[in-house]
C-alpha cells in the first residue's frame, strides 16, 4: 500500500507526535505530565462509534481513559482500553445536571483533557467554558464560532464569498417565499434545515408540487429550512478532516470517500476509503481556517459529476462518524489533539495510507445491503470480510466487547428513558 503526501513529505501517522516527550506550554491545573501513561483524558459520549474509535486511539499509545454516558449499556465503556466507566447525566435531556456533574467530577478526579465527542455536549461545554477553567482543558473553538459553524446556511454563503463551489442554495424559508420561487428552481432539489447532520430532516423533491409539503415537515420540527440543487447522485461524497492549533493553522489532515451509505439517501457511510483530493483539501483548509476554529473539524464536499468539481455540503465542528477510517490509516486525531491541548510540539501530519477501508458492519451495511436494489452486485462485494486493507469500525478482535456492547445497547433502546436523549439526536 502506498503512502503519499498531501502537502510535503513528512513522518507519518502518530509516530509524528510520540518523539516529542517534553511539552512546549505551561500547564493549568493538573500539571502536564512528563510520560504519555500519565495523561488522562475523560472522553464523553460512549454510545456512538466514532467515541469508540478515540478510546481505543487513545488506549493504544498509553494514555488513561475515562469515558462518560448516561448509561453502562455504551459500545465504547465495554473497551478493554476503557480504564474507567461513568454514567453521567444525560447532555441533551439534563444539560444543567450534566455541567454540574462533570464539574464536579473532574474537580475530584483531575484529567488533564476532555473530549467532547457529539455536537450537544460540544455545545454545552463550550457554552460553560469558564467553569472548567483551572479544572481541565478543552480543546474547542468559543461557543459563537461553533454555532455559525453548525449553521447550514451561514456556512455556505461564507464558502461561496471565500469563491469556494457550493450547490446552488436558495434561501426559502417560509411558504410565500416558496410560492415566489417554486417554478424557477432547477429540480430536482433538497430541502434541508439549517441545523443537524447526516440526513435528519432532509427532504427531496422532484417536481414543484413536493415543494412546499416538504417546507411545512422542516417547519413543523421547529428548523429554518433551505433549500438546494439536487447533485447529480453518482458523485461521491468527500469529507475532508482537520486538526487546528489555536492560531487556527492545519496540524493534520484526512480525506476520505464514502462508498456506501445508509439510509442510501445521504446517511451515515457504512464503508469508506482514504483518499488524496487536492481541490477538497484546499477549500476545507481554507474554510475552516476562515471559521476560527479550533480542534478537530470535518468539511462534507459532493462531486458534481457535470463538471467534476468537489461542492461545499456542509462543516461539522466536531469528531465525525466515520473517524476510524482516519485512525486506522495513519492520522490519530484524538491523540494528535489531546497533544496539542497539553502544548507538545509535533509536526504536521499529511501523509497517511491510502486506498484504507473502513466498514461499519452490524447494522449499518447489513442494512445498506437489503435496502439496495444492486446488492448482489456491490463493489467491493458485501462479501469481503477479509482484505489486507480492510478494518471495521467496531469489530475488532483484539478488542472485541464493544461488538457484544453494541448488540446489548439496542436491547433496551427503544425502552429506556436513559437511551431517550440517544433517540433524540437520531431523529435530528
Amino acid at each position: 500500500m502506498r503512502r503519499e503526501s498531501v502537502e510535503t513529505p513528512t513522518t507519518t501517522g502518530t509516530d509524528a507526535c510520540a518523539v516529542h516527550p517534553k511539552p512546549l506550554a505551561t500547564s493549568i491545573c493538573p500539571q502536564v505530565p512528563e510520560n504519555l501513561d500519565q495523561i488522562k483524558v475523560f472522553v464523553t459520549d460512549g454510545y456512538w462509534r466514532k467515541t469508540l474509535a478515540a478510546v481505543r486511539a487513545l488506549g493504544r499509545v498509553g494514555i488513561q481513559v475515562t469515558g462518560g454516558e448516561s448509561t453502562y449499556l455504551a459500545p465504547a465503556l465495554f473497551s478493554r482500553f476503557c480504564h474507567r466507566r461513568v454514567r453521567t447525566p444525560s447532555p441533551v435531556l439534563q444539560p444543567s445536571r450534566y455541567v454540574a456533574f462533570l464539574e464536579d467530577y473532574l474537580s475530584q478526579h483531575p484529567h488533564h483533557v476532555v473530549l467532547p465527542m457529539e455536537e450537544d455536549t460540544l455545545l454545552l461545554l463550550a457554552r460553560n467554558r469558564e467553569r472548567f477553567e483551572g479544572i481541565t482543558r478543552l480543546p474547542l473553538a468559543d461557543h459563537q464560532r461553533l454555532l455559525f459553524a453548525r449553521d447550514k446556511l451561514k456556512v455556505l454563503r461564507h464558502a461561496e464569498a471565500l469563491g469556494i463551489p457550493i450547490p446552488r442554495t436558495f434561501e426559502i424559508d417560509n411558504l410565500e417565499k416558496a410560492k415566489l420561487l417554486n417554478k424557477d428552481l432547477p429540480y430536482p432539489v433538497v430541502v434541508k434545515p439549517r441545523v443537524g447532520s447526516g440526513s435528519a430532516g432532509v427532504h427531496y423533491v422532484a417536481g414543484p408540487e413536493g415543494l412546499a409539503p416538504a417546507l411545512e415537515r422542516v417547519l413543523r420540527s421547529g428548523q429554518a429550512p433551505f433549500v438546494q440543487e439536487r447533485l447529480p447522485a453518482e458523485g461521491p461524497g468527500i469529507g475532508a478532516s482537520f486538526l487546528l492549533d489555536q492560531d487556527c493553522q492545519v496540524r493534520a489532515s484526512f480525506l476520505h470517500q464514502r462508498l456506501r451509505e445508509y439510509p442510501m439517501r445521504g446517511g451515515p457511510s457504512t464503508l469508506r476509503k482514504s483518499i488524496i483530493h487536492d481541490q477538497a483539501r484546499r477549500d476545507g483548509a481554507r474554510l475552516l481556517r476562515s471559521l476560527q476554529l479550533v480542534g478537530v473539524a470535518m468539511a462534507e464536499f459532493k462531486i458534481d459529476t457535470r463538471d467534476g468539481c468537489a461542492k461545499l455540503l456542509e462543516v461539522n465542528p466536531r469528531f465525525w462518524g466515520s473517524l476510524a477510517l482516519a485512525i486506522h490509516a495513519g492520522v490519530n486525531f484524538p491523540y494528535l489533539l489531546t497533544l496539542m491541548a497539553l502544548g507538545y510540539d509535533f509536526a504536521p501530519v499529511v501523509t497517511y495510507r491510502l486506498g484504507q477501508l473502513c466498514r461499519w458492519l452490524l447494522p449499518g451495511d447489513v442494512l445498506h445491503f437489503m435496502q439496495n436494489p444492486n446488492r448482489w452486485h456491490l463493489k467491493p462485494s458485501f462479501f469481503a470480510f477479509r482484505r489486507p486493507q480492510l478494518s471495521y469500525d467496531i469489530i475488532d478482535l483484539n478488542d472485541p466487547m464493544p461488538a457484544l456492547g453494541s448488540i446489548l445497547a439496542l436491547l433496551p433502546f427503544y425502552g429506556s428513558s436513559n437511551f431517550a436523549h440517544i433517540r433524540m439526536r437520531r431523529r435530528g
